[in-house]
């Protein structure tokens, strides 16, 4: 991929260093590894980041890096792909399967099989989830292509201008049809894996909109403020309404009503949109509902 500016007026006598993290917006980290790769060019030509520019210079990144992880081992597999381009994937990850190797999980994950899909067309890169979802949360899972990419999604995460929408059942019912949960979320002390909210915590913010209403649980739209593992788990148990099937952040006095309704928690990734890095585009990527949360839903339209 390249990443070009023609130096105006009010940029000649600037460096290719302000330039490059200025106009192109590229990471200190990024610049430092396209210096020494000498992908850095000026008028065709390799070039030092603290040259000077003039006016109609050609400055150009070259974000191009043939590298691949040996750790994680290509796996044939079915991957439901929602997007793709040169420079970035969109898939639709099923439940119950882990997003990147761990320890517990090397072989059957998403990760896996996205290394096996690039290697097939003949590219050779690290696989970059932008973010990630629980093993057992459905829908939309983003992987750059490249590091200019990845850092260009996570800039607007941080900036709030990249939209995450979920669905998902939880237990109970409510008399006002959308609400905003701002509780700080931490890790349990003790614990590798739970997160509680405490004011101790990190500012975590969750919007949530009434979908549809049973006798006794909701569907609910949430869109994530902010990205904290767990978050909406967590929420909606800190408020009285866990997810239906969520054995990680259950309620007691609720843990038997509709245990049987779905063999997971019940959480779907259903949309992301933000702004092409490469394109500069709009962007809207949508997951379709997975059929066991279409059938627990009928399930509880006819209780």
């Amino acid at each position: 991929m390249r990443l070009s500016i023609i130096v105006s007026a009010k940029d000649k006598d600037k460096s290719v260093k302000q330039l490059l993290k200025g106009e192109l917006q590229l990471s200190e980290r990024l610049v430092k590894q396209l210096k020494l790769s000498g992908k850095i060019l000026l008028n065709s030509v390799p070039v030092h980041v603290n040259r000077k520019v003039s006016e109609g210079d050609l400055l150009e990144a070259l974000v191009e890096f043939d590298e691949c992880n040996d750790s994680i081992t290509p796996e044939p597999m079915d991957l439901d792909i929602l997007y793709e381009d040169e420079t970035l994937i969109a898939i639709n990850k099923p439940p119950d399967m882990v997003v990147h190797p761990t320890f517990r999980h090397q072989t059957g994950t998403v990760a896996n099989g996205l290394m096996h899909h690039l290697l097939e067309k003949g590219i050779k890169t690290l696989v970059r989830p932008v973010s990630r979802l629980d093993r057992n949360t459905s829908g939309i899972i983003l992987f750059a292509l490249n590091p200019y990419i990845q850092e260009c999604l996570i800039r607007q995460m941080h900036d709030k201008t990249f939209i995450k929408e979920y669905i998902g059942i939880v237990h109970g019912t409510f008399s006002q049809d959308k609400g905003t949960i701002n509780l700080p979320i931490q890790r349990l002390e003790g614990s590798i894996m739970l997160r509680h909210t405490t004011q101790e915590g990190l500012p975590s913010v969750t919007h949530y909109e009434v979908q549809e209403r049973f006798s006794d649980s909701t569907c609910l739209k949430f869109v994530l403020e902010t990205g904290r593992t767990h978050q909406i788990r967590v929420h909606c148990q800190a408020i009285g309404h866990p997810l239906i099937g969520d054995t990680l952040y259950p309620l007691p006095a609720l843990e038997n009503d509709h245990k049987d309704l779905i063999p997971r928690h019940c959480l779907h990734s259903h949309l992301a949109n933000f702004t092409h890095p490469y394109a500069k585009m709009p962007l809207e990527i949508k997951a379709p509902i997975p059929q066991d949360i279409i059938r627990a839903m009928e399930i509880l339209r006819n209780n």
